[in-house]
């Protein structure tokens, strides 16, 4: 018996942030001196580092749990299932539900109590809970339901990844221009057929490389509040990320059976675009071969870095025809894999 994902849905927030917004901005480095180069040059350069043009912003009135909700609903209906029939919600995310202007993260109660309370789900067999997991938080709530329906406790789980992560960012560091909102959600359920999970790979570097996101003071020293953004190592993540998540895709790939050639789709986290591509460029080049055209579909360009929500996000649509020149069939091999805090490494071999 394998596991299969019946239903995807999607919550991509209508508030549009283009590069051009951030001209007026003032960065700083770290240490709060000054950048020397104008904003214009400065998103000028992320543009061509990270592929992002613009990204998406949740409205005010609408914290992560309420678009994490908005893209089970989608998913709900997509898989035809009966809400009160799920056994388990697994929410990934980062940051809780953050209001709009509030310094102050709330999850109290877990975001899944609070998604399954607005689904409206009366079952209370339906068990609900949170994974921090940086941003291979879905793709590890994926493997965890894999794992409960493999065994036989669960019959049939809804996975969440949602986040806005643009009530985190420090206005002052130029990495901000990065983070975006968005949620992404699946129905996973049992199968007797030759679709579904194949295999499965997660490892966890926190030796040296624990801190490599963290929480920290804004970069304006002027500012004496108590409040913290979302911070980063850049170029350690780079050289991290490359080193390793090549590997972790190989093992899962040879655990799986599938020969590299059997691959038609690499679904990588959108965390930055030279850095996706050139982490799936590695993987091939472990194969001794040459990254084909087309086999990393990307979304970040539009539609930004929301961590968790990315991956499902970008599968759901390809699957509804919404991004060009890319499309998944059935009997399609396709590779998940991120990357992300903790630090965080996961992938996953599927069937369509």
């Amino acid at each position: 018996m394998k596991t299969k994902i019946t239903g995807t849905g999607s919550y991509i927030p209508a508030n549009i942030e283009k590069n051009e917004n951030f001209h007026n901005h003032e960065f700083l480095n770290s240490d709060g001196s000054t950048i020397n180069a104008p904003s214009e040059v400065i998103v000028r350069k992320f543009k061509a580092i990270t592929g992002i043009d613009e990204r998406r912003y949740a409205k005010s009135h609408l914290n992560t749990s309420d678009i994490a909700s908005f893209a089970a609903e989608k998913a709900i209906e997509n898989a035809k299932i009966d809400r009160e029939d799920l056994d388990y919600i697994i929410v990934a995310h980062n940051y809780g539900d953050v209001r709009h202007d509030s310094q102050q993260s709330d999850t109290v109660p877990s975001l899944a109590s609070r998604v399954k309370h607005l689904l409206r789900i009366k079952n209370p067999k339906c068990v609900g809970y949170d994974l921090l997991f940086g941003c291979p938080g879905w793709l590890e709530g994926v493997i965890q339901a894999n794992a409960f329906i493999s065994s036989g406790i669960a019959k049939k789980c809804l996975v969440i990844g949602a986040e806005t992560l643009s009530r985190v960012i420090d206005p002052f560091d130029r990495d901000s221009m990065i983070y975006s909102d968005g949620a992404g959600a699946v129905i996973i359920e049992a199968t007797d057929g030759e679709s579904g999970i194949i295999a499965h790979e997660t490892a966890t570097y926190a030796l040296d490389e624990a801190h490599f996101i963290y929480f920290g003071e804004t970069n304006n020293p002027e500012i004496k509040d108590n409040r913290r953004y979302i911070k980063m190592y850049g170029r350690k993540i780079y050289e991290f990320a490359l080193t390793n998540v090549p590997v972790a895709m190989k093992s899962c790939l040879d655990k799986s059976g599938f020969n590299i050639s059997d691959v038609k789709k690499v679904l990588i986290h959108q965390a930055n675009e030279k850095m996706d591509e050139a982490i799936v460029k590695r993987f091939y080049e472990l194969h001794d071969m040459k990254m084909p055209d087309g086999i990393m579909p990307m979304s970040i360009g539009k539609l930004g870095n929301s961590s968790v929500a990315t991956i499902p996000t970008l599968y759901n649509m390809i699957l509804n025809g919404e991004i060009e020149h890319q499309d998944i069939n059935k009997g399609d091999v396709i590779i998940f894999a991120s990357v992300g805090a903790g630090m965080n490494i996961n992938a996953i071999v599927y069937k369509q």
